[in-house]
């Protein structure tokens, strides 16, 4: 097992000698320095593992250490020790490439939770040895990946995607995803999560659109048994079921305003409270957001806080849409076809990819996916024509970025439900291929919807 050795950089004797007894008892070793030129020369001279460095030291400031860490290339977590409250000096931090922070007084419990995430973060070790292997991952269409998904695609614009990602997954702080309906951004998240430290702990999924105003506190926090009428037992909430690992929050601009102020204490204080509660208690969650719509118009126009923004927004990620990395599209239409395959091999025959390469998807990724489900479908063969597409290029106008896609016309599919399908089926005698004629479909669509339906 390794030893792992911490570096402590501050000038208060008594906080150096409480990390050193915690890291201690957690079986790290330590060193302290009590300002800047002690730190640089410990970490010359010994194979750190990871760093708690006070923002204020005598002879600069810790953000200078992180940067200088950042600029030797040495891949050490560092977290900020900084005065109580001060969310602005750490939020700073963060954007300089600081691992987290922690605020005095110390809480011995959020100490630990953070040591224990750079720890395994250092154990990692990213930079060396997943970065490569991710950006690899991320050009090969593979379903399993070891249980883990990973966004496709090789073009330039999914490589600087790709090493951002291998960024944001070893920091702590709170990242905000923007980008089009359809270009991945819950994938994205769920990408972070996994090559992060928290990848042992819960990935919660949310969409902030889909809950009730009135049940969005319960939802998001829990709340005790009698709190409110049909509260029947106690129950945890979102905060709590990602306890250690990651909640995603999409759509986070469909937030009502009430709802933003109780999401910007909780991501300030580190705490939240149950409903029907007196008792707060500490979390240990890190956020990601999302949403499709422009956010700064929102803050311009009131509809969202400014300073939830500012907490939200610490690293941004911004998705592409696929007309801006289109030599991936036949990289992706390859995992598409491969997932939608039951029993056959589906291939583009060259004008149907003809016609791919030149569309626009203005829903993106998302779109390329429903249109090959949708031809598959539609096929007589194993080979896609160009008219099992079925595209109609939609009207084009200039995207702002909040507007959503302008939608496809639809067409029709011969995909029936599943009553329709057993009907079919017992009107026959559970002759399929009668079954197919009576509806008015190939054979082929038919084995397809009941592949579908989980009716073969």
């Amino acid at each position: 097992m390794i030893k792992h050795l911490a570096l402590i950089v501050d000038d208060e004797p008594d906080i150096c000698e409480l990390l050193e007894l915690t890291l201690n008892r957690m079986d790290i070793d330590t060193l302290s320095a009590g300002d800047l030129k002690t730190a640089y020369q410990l970490l010359n001279n010994h194979s750190i593992s990871i760093c708690l460095t006070d923002m204020r030291l005598p002879d600069g400031n810790g953000i200078e250490l992180v940067k200088k860490i950042q600029t030797q290339s040495k891949h050490i977590p560092v977290a900020m020790i900084s005065a109580h409250g001060n969310m602005d000096t750490a939020i700073e931090a963060l954007k300089a490439g600081a691992f987290d922070f922690v605020s005095k007084p110390l809480e011995l419990s959020e100490l630990r939770n953070l040591v224990n995430s750079a720890i395994k973060l250092a154990d990692k070790n990213l930079p060396q040895s997943n970065s490569d292997n991710l950006s690899e991952q991320s050009m090969t269409p593979d379903k399993q990946n070891n249980g883990k998904q990973f966004l496709i695609g090789s073009s330039p614009a999914m490589q600087e995607t790709s090493k951002m990602i291998v960024k944001l997954a070893k920091s702590q702080a709170p990242v905000y995803i923007s980008g089009e309906s359809g270009t991945g951004k819950e994938l994205a998240a769920k990408q972070i999560h996994q090559i992060s430290s928290r990848s042992d702990k819960p990935f919660i999924p949310i969409n902030c659109g889909a809950i009730p105003s009135e049940l969005m506190e319960s939802e998001f926090f829990g709340h005790t048994k009698g709190s409110f009428t049909g509260a029947n037992k106690d129950k945890q909430g979102l905060f709590q079921a990602a306890s250690g690992g990651t909640l995603f929050l999409d759509e986070v601009a469909d937030l009502p305003l009430s709802m933003q102020v109780k999401l910007l204490r909780a991501i300030q204080e580190k705490a939240i409270r149950s409903v029907g509660s007196q008792k707060e208690e500490k979390i240990d969650v890190r956020i990601i957001s999302a949403t499709h719509k422009n956010l700064k118009e929102l803050v311009a126009n009131g509809d969202f806080r400014e300073d939830l923004y500012y907490r939200i927004n610490v690293i941004e990620l911004i998705m592409p849409p696929l007309r801006k990395r289109s030599d991936d599209i036949m990289l992706l239409s390859e995992f598409f076809l491969d997932k939608l395959s039951y029993d056959e091999d589906y291939h583009l025959s060259t004008e149907a990819t003809d016609i791919l390469k030149g569309y626009s998807f203005p829903g993106n990724v998302r779109e390329l996916e429903n249109i090959l489900e949708r031809a598959v479908t539609l096929c007589d063969e194993a080979i896609i024509q160009a008219h099992d597409l079925s595209l109609q290029e939609p009207v084009q106008k200039p995207l702002h970025s909040n507007d959503e896609p302008p939608a496809l016309k639809p067409a029709l599919s011969p995909l029936k439900d599943e009553q329709q399908i057993r009907q079919a089926l017992e009107d026959t005698h559970w002759n399929r291929k009668a079954a197919a004629e009576l509806l008015g479909v190939t054979y082929r669509q038919f084995r397809y919807s009941l592949k579908k339906l989980g009716l073969d």
